[in-house]
């Protein structure tokens, strides 16, 4: 099901990260009924973490589409991640996606893993 209150009041993607999934997509041939899976799964030292990969759309998806992108999120992990902002960054210590999670109180030593 589509989200009547916009893609900004749940999730949000930089244009670098949804430039990167793109590339990704493209890169090992996605195919394009495929969206991309937001979710929050138990575990970490801190309690939760997040899962992102390509999936299925499932009947009770909320789907959104943000920067060319089309997300998809189920109810469960939807209210640990309202107001998230999906990164891709790059330094030193290598690249991959970060999650600014408004919700988050804790995180682990790792940055692996948060709490709310």
């Amino acid at each position: 099901m589509l989200d009547p209150e916009g893609p900004e009041s749940m999730v949000r993607i930089t244009p670098v990260a949804a430039s990167k999934v793109n590339e990704i997509r493209e890169q090992e041939a996605i195919e394009g009924h495929m969206a991309l899976r937001l979710r929050v799964v138990g575990g970490g030292c801190a309690g939760f973490s997040y899962d992102l990969y390509f999936d299925e759309i499932a009947e009770v998806d909320r789907q959104i589409e943000i920067q060319g992108v089309k997300v998809v999120v189920d109810e469960m992990s939807l209210m640990y991640l309202v107001g998230t902002e999906i990164d891709y960054v790059e330094g030193l210590q290598g690249a991959g996606f970060k999650f600014n999670n408004p919700n988050v109180k804790t995180t682990c030593g790792c940055g692996s893993s948060f709490s709310v």
